[in-house]
């Protein structure tokens, strides 16, 4: 049995079997879908926790260290 996919990426019919780039059909596709997950592209619904409310870069409170 042939299974076939639907790139995530762009939409295109490709075979899952000795697909090194699965699920996508290509590197390309690959790389463009890690791109806007470093660049934070792709988000999460829901609310933020205290800590990731916090600045980048800033110290945790006194009260988050004694927990």
């Amino acid at each position: 049995m042939v299974m076939k996919i639907k790139c995530p990426k762009c939409g295109k019919e490709v075979l899952w079997e000795n697909n090194k780039w699965r699920p996508f059909c290509s590197e390309r596709c690959r790389m463009v879908d890690l791109g806007a997950w470093i660049s934070e592209g792709y988000k999460i619904s829901g609310e933020s926790s205290e800590e990731e409310a916090r600045e980048p870069g800033s110290l945790p409170d006194e009260d988050d260290l004694l927990k």
